[in-house]
């Protein structure tokens, strides 16, 4: 395995549209949800429980059997009934695509022309999974930094909301690493029957993302 690539794709610096959303965060904060530092280290934690059944199985899927992947893709779709949390995932799965194919020129070269073609829907946990296998990176390696950019986009969104600082952002990443443990352990081997949005309340106040006054994120 080429270490340097995952680190690369960990890198908040590669460009993949991910710091454009807030995973309903930032509804959460305006509909009052999440008010004080507790009820955001559970928003934190149902997040990742939300990453993790929503998105671990279809990320090993289609890694395992990236010939798969249109059947993934519309899996995913029919699986996301949220308007803003389908728009986000295909939103966030074409940027993931497309920089990969600038950065890595070859290997998602296919997948690229299909997400322009617009014959995919272009979600982003079967494309984040066939991709990291393009890239020649194991599948538990992908599971893990599938659930890491999760939490990260949180924590990134948080600051920008003004819910806490960036000090604050990373001891509470840190202070998620037993969280990211449990949730990988139950959820990395899971197969598509057990697909589920866990968290009910950040699914309801997610979509109400587009209904706010005032928005810096797109979801």
């Amino acid at each position: 395995m080429n270490v340097w690539r995952v680190l690369q794709l960990a890198d908040s610096a590669f460009p993949t549209g991910g710091f454009a959303h807030s995973a309903g965060l930032e509804a959460a904060v305006q509909l009052g949800e999440v008010a004080d530092p507790a009820a955001l280290r559970r928003f934190v934690a149902e997040a990742l429980w939300q990453a993790g059944y929503g998105g671990i199985p279809l990320v090993r899927a289609a890694h395992e059997d990236p010939r798969r992947l249109a059947a993934l893709d519309k899996l995913c779709d029919a699986f996301l009934t949220s308007f803003v949390a389908n728009r986000a995932s295909r939103t966030q799965g074409a940027a993931f695509v497309a920089t990969c194919a600038r950065v890595f020129e070859g290997a998602l070269a296919e997948m690229h022309a299909q997400v322009r073609g617009k014959t995919l829907r272009a979600h982003y946990a079967p494309l984040f999974g066939a991709a990291f296998r393009a890239l020649d990176v194991p599948l538990a390696d992908a599971q893990r930094l599938f659930l890491h950019l999760a939490l990260r986009g949180v924590t990134s969104a948080a600051v920008r909301l003004g819910a806490l600082g960036p000090h604050e952002a990373q001891r509470l990443q840190s202070d998620s690493a037993a969280q990211l443990d449990r949730v990988l352990g139950e959820c990395a081997m899971l197969d598509l029957d057990a697909l589920a949005q866990p968290a009910p309340i950040l699914e309801i106040v997610g979509a109400q993302h587009d209904r706010l006054y005032s928005r810096l994120f797109q979801s």
